[in-house]
């Protein structure tokens, strides 16, 4: 009877414990609720259009983590790009709208391309008469492009200007792979399919080099040209060249020398900026030092919200490629070829475009995304493929079932090629005296066997797999360019190319982004009018995230990351994303498809998004699942 009572007694406790969460939770919320709520009413009816860039901008945010917001540790961690673009551009035609400011401490970077077409929409507020104003305590290369914009361009007076260009070094992973005795057994086609080699050698092939020497080449030439045009008055090159003597001739100050070569116009810290920003636009209405009439991004956002009577369905296909389904910031075959076919029900779309940022991932959710797209186009619809910053190898192989493709001069594609990487450990096991023995009915049987080791049988099967995936990505390529399979085969062999060449090559048609892309899918749908606007099909986002971020917006959360304020916090930083990096990119391998069309070396030049509770199992984890995964 007391075992009884006991348990009783627990259910109880638990029972007054979870509503106590619940009531605790749900005044928090209404808490957080009525503080945004009084935020909106208070913005002034004038001002300036306020954007604190404090996370990395981004062409499909990954959800809301529910429980960093709930408990206050951060919130939405990325800001989508065409949000972002929209309220700016709204700004320039907006007479509430006296100024553009962009707070830039902290910002968390984007790819090249959506960089420049961010400081597009600052152009257009330049041109409307209105001043852009931006501060920060460090510039990096992603910052600048937006800094290069800005009719005034302020800097802390501790501050620098960190601009250093693409490149840097990569890690391989051979030696140590074979302390452990693991053995990574590599399928590929391609010379350049430079993403094995981490896994099979020291340091990178000639071939890998070149073809990495050359795609930085391409991308900070363009970097260059675009920052030129943007702020005539910044010598970068002159900065770069031999900063330490510029450095010396301003007594060591770092902001002095960045003002010097014309990279930035002012000094000041937060208060004497804020206080000239009030100069432009007016004070806040309780005005607090360097406090100025300021319209927060995401307020505004909301009272300028998006159209939807286009006729021109837009699908984005925005990071990894994986399979089955995945949330927004994943494209999932099924997910995005279900948005495909969302679009292809609705009467009024008339016309596609696929939106592209992606490295590509799985070869068989790449190719149930273009059979998605290719069932549309045999209905009639025109289909536009739009490229952001990254779209190659799975990102290009969804790109074959399109009429035609639009990219950027620093968009990062080609990369057509396949490979597949399996990890055994019969070595690892034998070191501490772990052995295996098996029957077989047939030379296939029990394999992969990733513990006593994979046969030669099916070594060669699993050759043979990638060289004919391989040969049907050529046949696509070939297909869809109007080439010969030997020409495809020529460029392709995985290399990666700049959208520059990629257009010499022809495997883009011509330059543009997301609005040309939508306007040739209106013309050749003969829409016009508001029908020839874009109507975008998002995946819907998970129904608590959606319901916690109507109320944690804004200054209701919590900021996601500490501002580099010198070198040294930039560089940490900057480590910090490399190694959510490598172990993202190391489970993947062993986590994800086995037969991939990917492009890892592409990563390195898009945002590193924080690491996910999953993605920091370690090793131990990443080695106990592919243990556990069949080819």
């Amino acid at each position: 009877m007391s075992l009884v009572k006991t348990v009783w007694k627990i259910m109880m406790g638990v029972k007054d414990a979870l509503v106590l969460l619940f009531l605790i939770l749900f005044f928090a919320l209404l808490y957080a609720g009525l503080k945004a709520a009084r935020m909106e009413e208070s913005f002034p009816a004038s001002g300036a259009l306020y954007l604190a860039l404090d996370r990395p901008i981004v062409e499909q945010p990954r959800p809301i983590d529910q429980y960093a917001m709930v408990a206050g540790t951060g919130g939405s961690g990325e800001y989508r790009l065409r949000d972002v673009v929209r309220a700016i551009e709204a700004a320039a035609g907006d007479s509430a709208i006296k100024a553009v400011v962009l707070d830039l401490d902290g910002f968390g970077g984007g790819g090249q391309v959506a960089m420049q077409r961010v400081g597009e929409a600052l152009d257009k507020v330049r041109a409307a008469g209105k001043p852009v104003l931006t501060r920060a305590s460090y510039y990096d290369d992603a910052s600048y492009v937006l800094a290069a914009h800005a009719s005034e361009v302020w800097l802390d007076p501790l501050g620098m200007v960190g601009v250093t260009g693409p490149g840097g070094s990569n890690l391989y992973f051979k030696g140590l792979i074979d302390r452990l005795g693991v053995k990574a057994h590599v399928y590929r086609v391609g010379s350049f399919k430079s993403a094995v080699e981490p896994y099979t050698q020291a340091e990178q092939s000639p071939e890998a080099r070149a073809a990495n020497e050359a795609l930085v080449t391409a991308i900070w030439s363009d970097w260059l040209e675009h920052v030129g045009k943007a702020r005539p008055a910044a010598r970068v090159r002159d900065y770069l060249a031999d900063p330490l003597a510029l450095l010396r001739a301003n007594g060591g100050d770092t902001a002095k020398a960045a003002q010097a070569a014309g990279l930035v116009d002012k000094l000041g810290d937060p208060v004497t900026f804020g206080n000239h920003v009030a100069e432009i636009v007016g004070e806040a209405s309780d005005p607090r030092p360097g406090d100025y009439a300021a319209i927060p991004f995401e307020g505004y956002l909301r009272k300028h919200k998006e159209g939807s009577g286009g006729q021109v369905g837009v699908v984005t296909v925005a990071g990894e490629i994986v399979d089955g389904e995945a949330a927004p910031g994943q494209a999932g075959g099924t997910s995005v070829a279900s948005l495909i076919n969302d679009a292809v029900a609705e009467d009024s779309v008339k016309a596609l475009v696929l939106r592209v940022d992606s490295p590509g991932g799985s070869a068989a959710a790449a190719e149930e995304i273009r059979l998605a797209l290719a069932q549309a186009r045999a209905k009639g619809l025109p289909i536009v493929v739009s490229m952001g910053n990254v779209a190659a190898s799975g990102g290009y192989w969804v790109s074959t079932a399109s009429d035609m493709i639009f990219a950027e001069p620093a968009t990062i594609t080609g990369s057509i090629g396949v490979f597949g990487i399996l990890p055994s450990f019969e070595d690892a096991l034998a070191k501490v005296g772990i052995t295996s023995d098996a029957v077989k009915a047939t030379p296939l049987s029990g394999e992969p066997d990733v513990i006593g080791g994979v046969s030669p049988e099916f070594n060669a099967l699993a050759q043979a797999s990638v060289e004919d995936i391989y040969g049907k990505f050529i046949g696509l390529v070939a297909s869809n360019r109007k080439m010969t399979p030997q020409r495809v085969d020529e460029i392709a062999q995985g290399r990666v190319w700049a959208g520059g060449m990629a257009h010499q090559l022809k495997l883009v048609d011509r330059f543009g982004g997301l609005e040309e892309a939508v306007a040739e899918a209106a013309r050749r749908a003969k829409l016009s009018g508001d029908a020839a606007s874009a109507r975008y099909f998002d995946p819907e986002p998970d129904s608590l995230a959606q319901f916690l971020g109507m109320f944690m917006s804004g200054e209701a959360r919590a900021p996601a990351i500490t501002a580099p304020r010198d070198l040294l916090s930039y560089a940490a930083r900057q480590q910090r994303q490399i190694a959510v990096r490598i172990m993202r990119d190391l489970k993947g391998l062993v986590e994800g498809p086995s037969i991939r069309a990917d492009c890892l070396e592409c990563r390195a030049f898009t945002p590193a998004s924080a690491m996910t509770s999953g993605e920091q199992a370690g090793w131990l984890g990443i080695l106990l699942g592919a243990a556990q995964r069949p080819l």
